[in-house]
């Protein structure tokens, strides 16, 4: 599949609810970055926002629905700097330095969001692999590692130490310079020539 059809699309929706939605938004990233994800409640967010909490619990779901919600909008600019921006994140570098700023890129945006990102992927078991945009980011490193001998599997085994439930848990241990440095072997070594399918055979 392309990956530009990956990408989830903008929501539709009247003006009163784009206001209400934007207030709701706006709302929870104060309080989020005020108090803290976990210690911030629905209540709080519908008192906030000037809204009824039913309005919240329709739109969103929940409060991890809230933090997939508040982190659209940095997921497409991420995107699209992948789509079309400039390399070597974007189009133009070679397949490894691409991968190598596509991992220093997703790091970013995990670090700063990480409480958010780990909400929207712990909510539910195996909720990370059914928000849409790691399919996005799974298909883009795929194709990044088209020349390696599995690289659906090599995607999966990449993305799998960017879990924002792992990096948390890591992050107080390593610090986030080693953080860094790991991950970007990582994405180096995958590039390394491994043993093909017909090689394990005995």
């Amino acid at each position: 599949m392309p990956l530009e059809l990956l990408r989830s699309p903008p929501p539709r929706e009247r003006s009163d609810a784009a206001r209400n939605r934007a207030a709701v938004l706006m709302a929870a990233a104060q309080l989020f970055a005020k108090h803290g994800v976990d210690a911030v409640s629905m209540d709080q967010v519908a008192a906030a926002a000037g809204v009824g909490k039913g309005t919240i619990f329709r739109r969103f779901g929940d409060k991890s629905g809230l933090a997939v919600a508040l982190l659209d909008a940095r997921e497409r600019e991420l995107q699209e700097a992948i789509l079309h921006g400039p390399p070597p994140l974007g189009p133009g570098a070679d397949p490894p330095q691409r991968l190598a700023a596509f991992v220093e890129a997703y790091l970013d945006y995990l670090l700063e969001h990480l409480d958010l990102v780990r909400m929207s992927e712990t909510a539910a078991p195996s909720a990370r692999y059914r928000i849409g945009d790691y399919r996005f980011w799974h298909r883009h490193a795929a194709i990044l590692l088209a020349s390696t001998p599995d690289p659906d599997y090599a995607a999966h085994a990449l993305l799998a130490p960017l879990a924002a439930e792992h990096v948390a848990a890591i992050l107080p241990e390593l610090g986030e310079k080693r953080l860094r440095a790991g991950i970007a072997r990582l994405a180096c070594s995958v590039y390394l020539t491994g043993p093909r399918d017909g090689d394990l055979a005995s």
